[in-house]
This record gives C-alpha cells, sequence and structure tokens, in this order.
C-alpha cells in the first residue's frame, strides 16, 4: 500500500496512542531538562526532547492530513516550569530509561498494526531513537553508580533436558524448591528494578497532586510498588540470592507540583499497564508454579489498581476517548 491510501483503524488506533504517550514524555523530559543539576544528564535529555519533539510534530501533521481532529494529549497546560524538582540524584535518567524501555514494546505492538510505509518507517525511527537512548542511559547509570548490574552465576559446561515433571511443581520430592533459572531471576530482577521506581514516582506524585482522592491513590500505588518488591526479595533470599538493588535517585520535600494530576494520572495509567504486561511475560517464561502464582497475584493488584485509576480519570474528566469504530 502506498503513503496516499486513507489511514486504517488499527493503524490510527496505534498512532493515537503513540502521540499521547510522546506528548507526556516530552512533558517530563522538559522538567527534567530544567530542573538538572548534572550537566550530561541534562544534554542527553535536551537531545531525546528535540528529536521527540520533531517527531511529534510529524504525528500530528500526518493525522491533520487525515482531516481529523489532533488529540488532546498533553501540552504546556499539563507542566508548571516554575517548579523546583520533585526528584534528586539521578531518578530524571532512571525514569527516562524506563519510559525508552515501555517505548520500544509499544512501538514492537505498532508496528505490527501498521501497513503504510510511512507509519512503518515513523514506528522504525521512533524504535531506534529508543534504542540508542536507551543504551546512552544505561551507560550513564552505571558510570554514575546509579544502577546496578544483576549477579553472576556459575555458567553450565554442558546442556541439559528436564526428565521429571516435578521441575514444573518447582519443588523436589521432599518439597525442597528447585534453584531458579536465570530466566526466572531476570523477571524477578527486572520487576524489582521497575517497582523501585515505581514506588518513588507515586511518592513524588503523592506529595504534590492537588486533588485529595488523586493523592490518597499515588499513596496506595506506593504501597502496591512496596509489597511487590518485598515479595520478589522473599523469593530471591529464599534461594540464597542477594538481589543489588539500584538506588533510582530519590524524592525532594517540594510539594509544587511540575505536571497536572491529569498528566500525573495518565502516566500511572501507562505504568500500570506496562507492569500488567510484564507479569504476563513472567508467567509465561517461568516454569515454577509458586512463581506463576505470585506473578498472576501481581498482574491482578496491578489490573485492580489501574481500573481504579481509570474511574478517578472519568470522574474528573481526564480520560480522552479514542475514535469510535465509526464504519
Amino acid at each position: 500500500m502506498n503513503n496516499k491510501s486513507k489511514i486504517g483503524a488499527s493503524e490510527f488506533g496505534a498512532l493515537w496512542v503513540t502521540y499521547h504517550k510522546k506528548t507526556m514524555i516530552l512533558r517530563f523530559l522538559e522538567h527534567f531538562i530544567h530542573t538538572s543539576d548534572n550537566k550530561k544528564a541534562k544534554q542527553l535529555l535536551t537531545g531525546l526532547h528535540g528529536k521527540l519533539n520533531s517527531k511529534v510534530e510529524e504525528m500530528k501533521e500526518l493525522i491533520q492530513k487525515e482531516g481529523t481532529v489532533v488529540p488532546a494529549a498533553f501540552s504546556s497546560e499539563d507542566i508548571n516550569l516554575d517548579a523546583p524538582a520533585l526528584f534528586s540524584e539521578g531518578f530524571d535518567i532512571m525514569f527516562s530509561r524506563i519510559l525508552k524501555e515501555i517505548s520500544l514494546g509499544m512501538y514492537t505492538l505498532h508496528i505490527i498494526l501498521s501497513y503504510r510505509k510511512d507509519l512503518i518507517k515513523l514506528y522504525k525511527e521512533l524504535s531506534d531513537l529508543s534504542q540508542i537512548y536507551f543504551a546512552h542511559f544505561t551507560e550513564f547509570l552505571l558510570e554514575e553508580g546509579i544502577l546496578q548490574k544483576p549477579i553472576t552465576v556459575n555458567l553450565p559446561k554442558a546442556t541439559s533436558f528436564v526428565t521429571d515433571k516435578s521441575y514444573l511443581k518447582g519443588s523436589h520430592l521432599f518439597g525442597e524448591k528447585r534453584q531458579l533459572t536465570v530466566v526466572e531471576f531476570g523477571f524477578l530482577y527486572h520487576g524489582i528494578e521497575t517497582n523501585v521506581i515505581g514506588m518513588k514516582l507515586m511518592d513524588g506524585f503523592s506529595q504534590c497532586a492537588k486533588d485529595e482522592e488523586v493523592k490518597k491513590y499515588f499513596l496506595k500505588g506506593k504501597e502496591l510498588s512496596k509489597e511487590m518488591i518485598s515479595e520478589t526479595e522473599k523469593i530471591l533470599l529464599q534461594n540464597d540470592i542477594q538481589p543489588n538493588i539500584p538506588t533510582g535517585g530519590t524524592t525532594t520535600n517540594s510539594s509544587v507540583a511540575p505536571f497536572s494530576d491529569k498528566l500525573m494520572m495518565y502516566c500511572a495509567y501507562l505504568l500500570s499497564n506496562f507492569s500488567i504486561g510484564g507479569e504476563g511475560f513472567g508467567t509465561g517464561f517461568s516454569m515454577r508454579r509458586d512463581l506463576n502464582l505470585k506473578f498472576g497475584i501481581f498482574g491482578k493488584d496491578t489490573y485492580e489498581y489501574m481500573r481504579e485509576g481509570v474511574s478517578i480519570m472519568i470522574s474528573n474528566g481526564w480520560l480522552e476517548e479514542p475514535p469510535k469504530m465509526d464504519v
């Protein structure tokens, strides 16, 4: 199909979601750039902002050419550049790295929903940009000692195959838990890393949110992240593994909101959906039933939290409705 063909429903849905996510990320980057006291971090964030902003303008032009309204999404009305830093000590890069991680997953999904050459090209370019900056952010955080590499293990010298179905139970004949595999460990470790960031993000949001119900919602999200970190650490410690927990920066004592409640609620919604997807992958690639159960509980709790947030967004008129299937 050529670039002049009318945009398909799935293509426009993907573009609509991407526009919301990109405009949200731009607002975070603007606050981080304005408040960063690290020269290299500011350069990285400024470079990403410039490249993303041009892509947002490109998406806006694509939408306008289809003869439809550009989504409200997030604009200068959703940010207060006079607000002092809400986070410090590397949180800006740590959270930006998480946002690029989410972006990489979303672009993979959106590119398979697209058929037009210009849209496929857009997602490929956005994906390339995310890969570049994810690598830059990871390198920065490792150099600063903010992000820790996962522990190493004794690697096998020969291949082996599972011959006993009790392997799926996760325990041996006398109930002793079998060792975690490196695949299972990867999902557990990633869960801790992202929930540390989520916990601190919700903490910052809760102390500056204007609406009291929204403030309580963020505090609930903070406690949910803490619970998931604690439960995952227990599993690792039961396997004689002491995880390297990333520091992830800190929350300042500022109560001046740099973002609108609407933007912060959407961010919590986005992260919750990303977390639910992660729990699904963890369940699929883990072969210990106790881990399957734990990932399932995490997914259920996160889903319930996300749905509560959606209800708050609807009550306040903050949930922009996606275009209907009007055929």
